[in-house]
């Protein structure tokens, strides 16, 4: 590790750490309706929406209404998507005059935004027309990351409330989430991205001559406002194929640094929302803490793999540092602007939370930093996590290790002051279940398909990790690729597509019905017996089990993959 390195990791948690508390107690004011700076400006244009759209904000849901709004709302979006893709040659704001989408890749996308995904197995500047970009994507950008935002503020509610039959209203989560949250941000960051050489405009793509005399087409677009939003809502969805390698979508380091702390930002904002609302902060610094710890882990792992190398270039006879590692580390893949510091951070932020943009190609990383990524996704995302996601996905290992450490201490597990029973745990179980069961089902029903294998670029356990990878990142919502594996056919546009519907919609209503049962239940005071969930020890014991649980059911695969890929290269072989 470098001294240049170590100080661009600590100035990231550094601002991490500054921004959590000021953006956990703005949440906290929006999802309590308390008035904030916003509500002046803001507040007429919510209540017009209310009317306009029928909605009573007063009226709250249960649990089943809140899950079948949200459900509704989904299907109509995906539809609406769906159907601007295979119209998008006769739609307005075309000027390269593409074409419609295929209908395999069109039901593809459309899940892949509404579920926020937003994997991409098209190249965006030459497949999506603007009118597409801004009125398909851009808009399901916002919406699916308030609607895990409000999914995480329903779930924190049935966890807080007593005796409740409500979870709070689906729309007014969806609308405040919208204008309170992300839309002022996005316009801030975003006019900052402009002046920092971000494009934004709507011009025909310029064609340019080089100095050889070739000519070279240079894509314009509505970028830096599609830009701030991907990363804030961690959708992960880039207007060009390169993502946010690309210099237009990021131009330089402090552009780089600046989005990695967007996508963290949410997610570790509702912690600190999560304390306040239960009136208790050390919980939400309880599961603060073991993400941090969780994060840090992955991203020193990721790091000094990449700065290691290759040891096959060092028998090569190729000039090592005194280190006795591959002179400047494992360059493969990144670009030049952000080395090795930047992509490792980029790539361990970007799969701690469903964000999925890359500023550099994980297939070209060494077999330990590519399986950096792919853990942290099979672990489901709760390191900080996807806008809402990360907080109620960590909530299903919240309850499994309370219902170990009842088990120990023999005692009927609870949190919160409330007992967890098994209709909780069952349903907990399910939402991990079901996550296990598509990223290894799909896995391996493709790896027996010669169709599917015809899309791999390598072979042996690299070409198991480029699937397996694949079905791990759709099932968690998180969309980014490792980039050599050709997904743009039919078999994987619609198996990739029912993954992130699974992995989004039944993680989602089991917690929903999670926080029906609990908002139910009345909570009863510590006693000396009670085990408190708002200790370094209970951080612990959460992320032993988050590490035992994802261990012990990827362990297998991953030994088939990255690791045996490791020990081969160790002993000379690459793929």
């Amino acid at each position: 590790m470098t001294t240049n390195g170590i100080i661009q990791l600590l100035a990231f948690v550094l601002a991490l750490v500054l921004v959590t508390k000021p953006l956990g107690i703005f949440l906290t004011r929006v999802f309590s309706n308390e008035r904030n700076f916003l509500t002046p400006v803001v507040g007429p244009l919510e209540r017009l929406i209310y009317r306009l759209c029928g909605v009573k904000p007063n009226a709250e849901m249960k649990w089943t209404t809140y899950s079948m709004a949200m459900l509704m709302f989904s299907v109509v979006g995906a539809i609406v998507l769906y159907g601007i893709m295979r119209l998008q040659d006769i739609l307005p704001w075309n000027p390269q005059g593409l074409g419609a989408v295929a209908p395999d890749l069109s039901f593809n996308t459309a899940v892949s935004f509404v579920t926020n995904t937003n994997w991409q197995a098209y190249s965006g500047e030459s497949t999506m027309s603007y009118f597409t970009q801004m009125a398909g994507l851009a808009f399901h950008n916002f919406v699916s990351a308030a609607t895990g935002i409000a999914i995480a503020v329903a779930v924190t509610r049935g966890l807080v409330r007593s005796s409740a039959q409500t979870l709070g209203n689906f729309w007014v989560d969806l609308v405040r989430a919208t204008l309170y949250v992300l839309l002022p941000i996005s316009i801030v960051v975003g006019l900052i991205f402009v002046a920092g050489g971000m494009v934004q405009n709507l011009s025909p793509y310029v064609t340019a001559i080089t100095l050889e005399g070739a000519k070279q087409i240079i894509p314009m677009g509505p970028v830096a406002s599609q830009e701030v939003i991907k990363m804030l809502g961690t959708n992960g969805g880039g207007f060009f194929n390169a993502n946010s390698a690309h210099p237009f979508e990021n131009p330089a380091a402090w552009t780089s640094f600046i989005q990695v702390l967007l996508i963290f930002s949410i997610g570790s904002g509702l912690t600190y929302m999560f304390g306040r609302m239960a009136k208790d902060q050390r919980q939400g610094w309880a599961i603060w803490g073991a993400m941090m710890f969780l994060f840090l882990a992955g991203l020193v792992t990721c790091y000094m793999s990449e700065q290691s190398g290759n040891p096959i270039l060092e028998k090569a006879g190729i000039e090592r540092a005194a280190t006795e590692t591959q002179s400047g580390g494992n360059m493969e893949g990144k670009e030049v602007r952000f080395g090795i510091t930047q992509s490792a951070l980029f790539a361990t932020v970007t799969t701690d939370a469903s964000c999925g943009a890359v500023n550099g190609m994980h297939d070209s990383f060494t077999p330990i930093g590519g399986m950096v990524p792919l853990f942290n996704m099979m672990l489901g995302e709760v390191i900080f996590g996807g806008v809402g996601s990360g907080l109620y996905g960590m909530f299903v290992f919240v309850l499994i290790s309370v219902f170990i450490a009842g088990l120990m201490v023999g005692r009927t597990p609870e949190y919160l002051g409330k007992k967890i029973e098994s209709k909780e745990v069952k349903l907990a179980m399910l939402a991990l279940l079901s996550l296990v069961f598509c990223m290894l089902g799909f896995t391996a029903w493709a790896v027996v398909r010669p169709d599917a294998l015809k899309s791999l670029a390598n072979t042996g356990p690299h070409g198991l990790t480029e699937i397996l990878y694949a079905f791990t990142s759709a099932t968690a919502n998180n969309g980014s690729a490792f980039a050599g594996l050709s997904a743009n056919t039919p078999f994987f546009n619609v198996t990739l597509g029912f993954a992130m519907l699974f992995g989004r919609f039944f993680v989602i209503v089991p917690m929903l019905a999670v926080a029906g049962s609990m908002a139910k239940k009345t909570a009863v005071p510590v006693s000396h017996g009670t085990f408190l969930t708002n200790t370094p020890l209970f951080g612990t014991l959460l992320v032993m089990v988050i590490l035992i649980v994802g261990g012990l059911t990827f362990f297998p695969a991953l030994s088939l993959g990255p690791i045996l890929e490791h020990l081969l290269m160790q002993a000379g072989k690459l793929f």
